[in-house]
Parts: structure tokens; sequence; C-alpha cells
């Protein structure tokens, strides 16, 4: 058996008129992200994480912010089209741990429900998956609620 780690990271900065859109969980706030799918940056850390442990590059190869047929889209998407690519190669995920820094707004009541999502992805149980939530106590760019920012690490199995 071959055990493979990846590390994923993302940040967005908040946007007017965007919905805040976080582990494929839509959270009240008064601005969302930008970006040029849904700028779920939970989902699309973890991408990156599942990417880094097969060794295929990151989500911009698979996915380019200039391609418009991603313009918009529901960032799940790219989790489910990655899922499935790594169970072709022969690729099992044993977990996933994800931290996602925001100032505001307050996470912890959304992150069982992003948690459920993101197994629900992969397609694996949701005791596989963390999802924590902090701040930078008003330190940095976050700390100005400018925008957020996430960790992701995955462990898998081929």
């Amino acid at each position: 058996m071959n055990f493979r780690v990846g590390f994923g990271f993302d940040v967005h900065e908040f946007a007017k008129d965007r919905k805040l859109i976080l582990g494929g969980v839509d959270i009240p706030h008064t601005v969302g992200l930008a970006g040029h799918s849904d700028a779920d940056a939970v989902v699309h850390a973890v991408v990156d994480a599942l990417l880094g442990a097969a060794g295929l590059g990151d989500i911009g190869v698979h996915f380019p912010n200039t391609d418009p047929q991603y313009k918009d889209v529901d960032s799940r998407f790219f989790l489910r089209k990655i899922a499935g690519d790594l169970v072709r190669l022969g690729y099992s995920v044993s977990n996933v741990d994800i931290t996602v820094v925001a100032q505001a707004p307050r996470l912890s009541p959304y992150t069982s429900e992003m948690k459920r999502n993101i197994a629900r992805d992969l397609e694996i149980s949701k005791e596989q998956v963390n999802v924590k939530a902090t701040t930078t106590e008003s330190l940095g760019f976050i700390g100005r609620e400018e925008g957020v920012a996430v960790w992701a690490v995955v462990s898998m199995t081929s």
C-alpha cells in the first residue's frame, strides 16, 4: 500500500453582491467571496490537497479561471470530478482535515454541514473529515474582515 499526503491552501477576498459559500454551505453574510467560480475556498483547498497527494498539479491546471465554462460554477463539481478521477486511478481517501480562518462571520454553526458535504462528495464517511473554524484575533487582512483563508491536509492510499 502506498501512503500519500497532500496539502491545499486557498484565499479569497470578500466581494459585494456575491454569496458566501464555504464547504458547499450558503452562509448568511453581508458579502461573499470574489472568484471566477462560486469562490468556495474550502472546496478549492481540499481539491488542491487531493491533487497534491496524487501528484496531479493544482486546481488551476484542471479548472482554469480563464475557462468560461467554470464561470460561477458550483465548486463541488470540481471536488466530485477530482474524487472520481482519483478512484479511477486507484486512490482511496483516508482522511481530510480542514482549517477555515475567518474573522466574520462565525463559522462554527456551519462546520458540521461542511463536513457532511465534503464527505458526501468524496464518498467517504463523515468521520473521515474534520472541519475547524478559527479567527486571527483581529490581525491582518482576515482580522480586518477583508477575506478568508483555508488550509487542508489529505491522506490517501493507493
